[in-house]
């Protein structure tokens, strides 16, 4: 029984319609045929079929390997690689934080004494 395919929001379609839409051309541009993509991918005709109509039900490795037969394998680099708002994320965490109190510190004396089980 064929697996049902992803629930996939608009414009995340929308996203996918473009990146196949792009691959189409570039296959175009180099003035390759289908034939000879998919089998440089190692995938079916379908499956570059359903690559360059942006269909959701395709695995990442499948357009991975797509790019990799059009020479642009090397273009999946620049996918998150400028995480802004991670980085601000990270950063919020780093930075000491005026909102919090500052703990104070035992005096040396308390802290042997409630190591030991004496009385300060």
């Amino acid at each position: 029984m064929p697996r049902k395919p992803p629930i996939v929001f608009p414009q995340e379609q929308a996203l996918l319609s473009r990146l196949g839409e792009r691959l189409k051309l570039a296959r175009l541009r180099r003035k390759l045929s289908n034939a000879i993509v998919a089998q440089r991918a190692g995938i079916s005709r379908t499956s570059l079929y359903k690559v360059e109509a942006g269909d959701a039900g395709a695995t990442l490795g499948t357009y991975i390997r797509v790019l990799a037969a059009l020479g642009l394998d090397s273009d999946i680099n620049q996918l998150a690689a400028d995480d802004k708002v991670g980085r601000k994320l990270q950063d919020l965490a780093l930075a000491p934080s005026s909102l919090q109190p500052r703990r104070r510190r035992l005096p040396a004396k308390s802290v042997a004494a409630s190591e030991t089980g004496e009385p300060s």
